[in-house]
């Protein structure tokens, strides 16, 4: 089963939501990290990882309505 989500078998875990906020929060840091970076390749790096977070804020809100949905809040 599931060794990281929130299941029956784990009743502990993460909500797919909070998962892939903190990955967010890592590629931020990293970013911030490589930001005054001049060469090319950082450049893409960096331009990459924008288009990876607009995707994971989108992942997020649709992890949102999944929780709301199979609690009974939406």
């Amino acid at each position: 089963m599931t060794k990281l989500l929130v299941s029956e078998a784990n009743p502990n875990g993460y909500t797919t939501e909070k998962v892939l906020g903190l990955i967010r929060a890592d590629i931020i840091a990293r970013m911030q990290k490589h930001a005054g970076d001049p060469r090319k390749e950082a450049r893409q790096v960096l331009d990459n990882n924008i288009r990876i977070l607009q995707l994971l804020g989108e992942a997020i809100v649709l992890a949102e309505a999944n929780t709301r949905t199979l609690t009974g809040e939406g």
